[in-house]
């Protein structure tokens, strides 16, 4: 029996069969991985599974972007292509992009000031973050602003942080890190 068969046989009674890149080492994965839990393809609410919950999770921190990395445990552990799953949540409403203007919060000082300066903008030294934001909406508008960086951050919609509280369980089953 190849790989593929060997996949296929052990996710053969899955409701969703869990995503596997095409690139996974399956030779190596067979000898040391554990496969996806079979509860974590099972349908949630509105047809989300529990990778789509985590990726909600990680989102209502404010923290994730476009480029935030995709960590492997959606793959491994949710049996999710997470970067699709996110397109099916902008797409059902659960997650929204940031315009240009709200992601300023993922830009440190210096691109700002390199934003302003752009704008023959002058004092810029003795402003803090908040006035550097103000700055760039009093000589911005937000298509100009756009053109300057390419990173947006992600936030949930009502629709998406109702989902998040109805599947408490699935973030609590979830490995924090302890600090």
């Amino acid at each position: 029996m190849n790989f593929e068969e060997r996949v296929n046989k052990l996710y053969q009674d899955y409701p969703v069969q869990p995503y596997i890149a095409v690139d996974r080492d399956l030779g190596g994965w067979f000898l040391k991985g554990k496969p996806v839990p079979r509860r974590n393809m099972l349908p949630l609410e509105g047809g989300l599974l529990a990778g789509d919950i985590i990726l909600l999770w990680r989102i209502q921190f404010g923290t994730f972007t476009t480029e935030s990395v995709y960590p492997k445990y959606f793959e491994y552990t949710y049996g999710i292509n997470a970067e699709d799953r996110l397109s099916h949540l902008l797409m059902n409403d659960y997650v929204i992009l940031d315009s240009p203007f709200e992601s300023l919060r993922h830009l440190n000082t210096t691109i700002k000031k390199n934003i302003l300066k752009s704008k023959n903008v002058t004092g810029l030294s003795k402003m803090k973050s908040v006035d550097l934001n103000q700055a760039l909406e009093n000589y911005f508008s937000e298509e100009e602003l756009g053109k300057h960086f390419s990173i947006r951050g992600y936030r949930l919609t009502e629709k998406g942080r109702l989902a998040l509280l109805d599947n408490q369980d699935v973030v609590d089953r979830h490995p924090k890190k302890s600090f």
